[in-house]
């Protein structure tokens, strides 16, 4: 597995080019490696409950809807429910929505609650759409062959 100070070091510099308000973006093989090697390093998944029953969820995620569905009403308890769930401000904390649009606010409202090591996982859980406007074939958490469930 990749040394921690790498991944971060990459994960920084595309912050700092992008003008990122968080410590940094990650891809998605990226951040399961922070998962499994940083102590407290947690995965916050974003996207709502229905893409989670629908569409799949990565084991271990903490769960926090950034929208309610059905509607898109934004979560007016994202940071509290943020606070509860995500004890540590020092560790990596990660967020994770379909292909990383949602995830990026996420991120970057932890990083104003205090979250110093708050990144986004770009390309999400889907990726973007390839060609034909279908997901899952270009990028993403599932593309990766990491680990996810479905139902």
């Amino acid at each position: 597995m990749e040394a921690v100070e790498s991944i971060l070091e990459r994960a920084q510099q595309r912050a700092r080019e992008s003008g990122l308000p968080y410590r940094g973006a990650l891809t998605p093989a990226e951040a399961f490696a922070l998962s499994q090697s940083v102590d407290g390093a947690q995965i916050v998944d974003v996207r709502t409950r229905a893409e989670l029953d629908w569409v799949g969820r990565v084991p271990g995620a903490v769960l926090i809807e950034w929208n309610h569905y059905p509607g898109g009403v934004r979560n007016a308890r994202f940071a509290e429910e943020l606070k509860l769930a995500v004890e540590r401000t020092d560790a990596p904390v990660m967020f994770l929505c379909r292909s990383g649009t949602r995830s990026h606010y996420a991120a970057a409202v932890a990083a104003q609650l205090g979250y110093g090591a708050a990144f986004n996982i770009v390309e999400g859980f889907e990726g973007d759409k390839d060609p034909h406007g279908h997901r899952n074939t270009t990028g993403g958490w599932r593309v990766a062959g990491l680990p996810w469930s479905q139902g």
